[in-house]
């Protein structure tokens, strides 16, 4: 018998074959209790990406409806089976089925998760202690060469490069990300710092859905996860060779403003003897 494998990509789920929508729910009980109750039962399939719950329109009888948006088509698909043969807020199974909504061609774009999203997707299939992440360098860059200290500068920008380490799969990966400041005026000493501690931090949290975003995650029918990752030649180079590697005007700020990404997975090997 083949085995069945479902892979994980750390994107924005938008097809429609990921996506259920389940309706004529009974107003007996709270849109609250609704959402927790259909959270905790479609949770059980594969990790959720979206969970809306909604009532009915006024001209309607009062019930509720719902949108369950998981990251894979056969986990949607297998709680789809799943919800037909057991009753939650019915004596019947629940009314569900895979949403055939239009989008504009260019909805479809892949877009990266936020990076809570990220944390969130990989704690579900990894675990907290099944990967980690590090600072690799964090730099302050200043748009002028001869500006000086940053306080000078017009516009402050920071490079950071994030290595995500998944342990149990002998797995690195590492992102870019950059973020910029533009004063109209210098800044004082207590604006500047609290802008320093925003932009690094949005660097850092850039750099980490950079990373997360040549991760694979393959599971198998039996729960079992492998991962895998895309390596850019930059990830290669030492440590200690990476400074002054971030240059943020070589990096293109499409890849941080949900615009379409490279999408090509062809030439990525999957090695299945890193199962956990």
């Amino acid at each position: 018998m083949d085995t069945e494998v479902d892979v994980i990509e750390f994107r924005v789920p938008t097809e429609n074959s990921k996506t259920l929508f389940i309706w004529d729910i009974s107003a007996a009980f709270s849109a609250a209790h609704v959402y927790e109750s259909l959270w905790s039962f479609f949770s059980r399939f594969g990790a959720i990406y979206w969970l809306k719950v909604s009532p009915h329109a006024a001209v309607a009888r009062p019930a509720f409806s719902a949108v369950v948006k998981f990251y894979s088509a056969a986990q949607a698909s297998r709680a789809q089976r799943g919800a037909s043969e057991e009753p939650l807020f019915h004596k019947s199974p629940l009314k569900v089925r895979l949403c055939t909504k239009q989008y504009p061609a260019d909805f479809h774009n892949i877009r990266p998760l936020s990076v809570t999203k990220c944390q969130q997707l990989a704690n579900y299939y990894l675990g907290f202690n099944g990967w980690s992440s590090r600072v690799v360098t964090l730099k302050s860059i200043c748009d002028n060469d001869d500006c000086g200290e940053p306080q000078t500068c017009t516009v402050l920008k920071y490079g950071c490069i994030v290595e995500l380490n998944f342990p149990l799969h002998a797995v690195r990966c590492r992102g870019v990300g950059v973020t910029e400041e533009t004063f109209e005026q210098n800044p004082g000493p207590e604006e500047l710092c609290v802008k320093r501690g925003e932009l690094q931090k949005r660097a850092r949290d850039r750099a980490m859905v950079d990373a997360f975003r040549k991760v694979l995650l393959v599971v198998l029918g039996n729960g079992k996860v492998a991962v895998e990752c895309r390596l850019d030649p930059e990830e290669m180079i030492p440590d200690e060779e990476l400074e002054g590697l971030v240059k943020v005007n070589d990096i293109s700020w499409s890849r941080f403003e949900c615009e379409e990404e490279d999408d090509n997975f062809a030439d990525l090997n999957l090695d299945f003897s890193h199962f956990s």
